[in-house]
């Protein structure tokens, strides 16, 4: 079992330890479930939902008053929830983080009226969620974004082709982030589109290294009633960037279940395998892979619990804390990977391994909801612009 002193340290209280025991019980209880191999990509997720959402683990993606677990999203619990399945499997991880990232604008910023709609089914299982920000020529840069909205009598109509999507083809909703002219030229819109919108299609699906539903969706004069904007109309960006602070926090922990694992893995196996007479864990240049895993892993945990205990805690904006967060475990969990397939040798490569998993499963999480290079700019901005605030103070 994966090292879970860091319960003990004061980010978290008894509710987010109760958490934890609870969820470890559960995984342990479905090794079958977490096992499983998946011919059938779309039906798994589908499946994995579902079984999230009956043993009540998607209720902690939404607030209390539409059928969540806690009375506001409380950020260490998503952390707890995507550490801790992310060391069993990072489709299911997957599939739970997705349920929170696809609602969170809705969450945040939704009329009751949207909230009530969607999630309540999301928290049950019941519905699928996706979140359409990315573009072809809009990934790291949004003021690319070529998608446009217009306001066409009591509604929108929205045209335009978004990519690397998740859940595409498999989610019941998606909320769909659009440049809005009328309200400006840098001005932009969040609408929730149902997928049973005909202006909306699914034109491809998109197979990446370690599988989960991506794809392209196509919006053409894709017609939506004025019920569907998220916050105001015009403020898109600022909804966007508001989930962003919450959710880059949870990659960061999705990150560091894997590096978990793959700490675990290693020790086992420097502690069995025998070389030149005695254990890999012997020898000293195994020892100092360790001890390097293990003190980012540590280090990875404070940064992600520090930026999800700021935001639980009250803070408007966690935006630098959490791009440090995500940055830094994305970044460690990587390094910690390649150094438990270097450790293993040629079991390291070999398909269905469980380092060989975690090899694949993490690298995306070095790209999606802002690469690495952007988490930097995003500190570095935030540096510079308080030490220049701190200058001017002094003036």
């Amino acid at each position: 079992m994966a090292d879970r002193t860091f319960l003990n340290w004061p980010f978290f209280d008894d509710s987010h330890r109760g958490l934890a025991d609870n969820l470890e019980d559960w995984c342990e209880r479905e090794r079958e479930f977490f096992a499983q191999s998946h011919q059938d990509l779309d039906a798994a997720c589908r499946s994995i939902v579902t079984k999230l959402g009956d043993a009540g683990w998607l209720r902690y993606a939404v607030p209390k008053a539409y059928g969540g677990a806690t009375e506001n999203l409380d950020v260490r619990s998503l952390c707890i929830i995507r550490e801790t399945l992310g060391r069993r499997s990072g489709l299911v991880e997957f599939c739970f983080a997705l349920q929170g990232l696809g609602v969170g604008p809705i969450t945040q910023f939704g009329a009751d009226a949207l909230k009530s709609k969607y999630l309540p089914n999301v928290a049950a299982g019941k519905k699928i969620a996706a979140l359409a920000i990315s573009e072809k020529e809009a990934g790291s840069d949004v003021s690319a974004m070529r998608t446009i909205a217009r306001r066409d009598g009591d509604g929108f109509v929205i045209d335009g082709e978004k990519t690397w999507i998740s859940n595409a083809g498999i989610a019941d909703h998606y909320v769909v982030f659009c440049r809005f002219p009328e309200a400006g030229e840098k001005s932009f819109i969040a609408l929730v589109v149902d997928s049973s919108n005909p202006g909306l299609k699914v034109a491809e699906r998109i197979e990446v290294i370690a599988p989960h539903p991506l794809g392209t969706v196509v919006l053409n004069k894709c017609r939506v009633p004025a019920s569907s904007v998220v916050g105001e109309a015009g403020n898109g960006i600022k909804v966007a960037f508001a989930t962003l602070d919450i959710f880059r926090s949870t990659v960061g922990a999705a990150a560091l279940g894997l590096a978990r694992r793959a700490l675990d893995e290693s020790i086992a196996y420097a502690n069995s395998r025998r070389q030149f007479g005695q254990t890999l864990g012997s020898f000293q240049m195994t020892q100092a892979k360790i001890a390097e895993m293990a003190m980012n892993i540590d280090a990875s945990a404070l940064l992600v619990y520090r930026a999800a205990w700021m935001r639980d805690t009250g803070a408007k904006r966690i935006t630098r804390e959490a791009a440090m967060a995500k940055l830094f475990a994305t970044e460690s969990a990587q390094k910690i990977i390649d150094d438990a397939v270097q450790l293993f040798g040629g079991r390291g490569v070999v398909v269905g391994e469980p380092v060989e998993r975690l090899y694949r499963e993490i690298r995306a999480l070095r790209i999606y909801e802002g690469t690495s290079e952007i988490q930097k700019l995003v500190i570095a901005g935030s540096v510079l612009n308080s030490k220049a605030k701190a200058e001017e103070g002094k003036t």
